[in-house]
């Protein structure tokens, strides 16, 4: 017989650190798109970050888009495994104006955000967050790298695409 162990080996100021880089990032895309307010940013990392605490935040998927069109995108995977990884600084190059910008963010949940935790969530978050059939592949855009945010063994590991 097998067995595995497995221990967490971060905690929620690890958590809190990674998600202030990711932070960082969005606000610099809301600056340089102006497709989003400072106060949209605020919202959006309040939810992120108390849904990464309770460990319901699987992925984190930003996309600029004009007129619907594809321009530039993020994808930031959870990881609770990161020791091993090398922590970046936030930052990314300018992010392009555009015409109508629309700053699609859409959130994956991890298998244990199940009906009785989004019932617990209920009130919690500042934003409403409603089911996405987007397509998230960015098979418009070309892969441009990525960089990792870590900080104890939590992680997100962000993957970027362009034009």
């Amino acid at each position: 017989m097998n067995t595995t162990t497995t221990t967490q080996t971060y905690s929620t100021t690890d958590v809190q650190n990674v998600v202030r880089r990711f932070q960082a990032d969005l606000k610099m895309i809301a600056d340089s798109t102006g497709a989003i307010s400072s106060e949209d940013v605020a919202n959006y990392v309040h939810d992120i970050e108390l849904l990464a605490k309770m460990g319901y935040l699987a992925s984190i998927d930003v996309t600029l888009l004009n007129l619907g069109t594809e321009v530039r995108a993020a994808c930031y995977t959870v990881d609770t495994d990161a020791g091993g990884l090398v922590s970046s600084r936030p930052g990314n190059a300018m992010w392009p104006r555009v015409t109508i910008p629309t700053l699609r963010i859409v959130i994956s949940y991890t298998s244990s955000y199940d009906h009785d935790a989004h019932q617990a969530m209920s009130g919690r978050l500042n934003l409403t967050w409603s089911t996405n059939y987007d397509d998230t592949s960015h098979a418009s855009l070309n892969d441009d790298g990525g960089r990792n945010y870590t900080s104890g063994s939590y992680g997100l590991k962000r993957k970027d695409w362009t034009k």
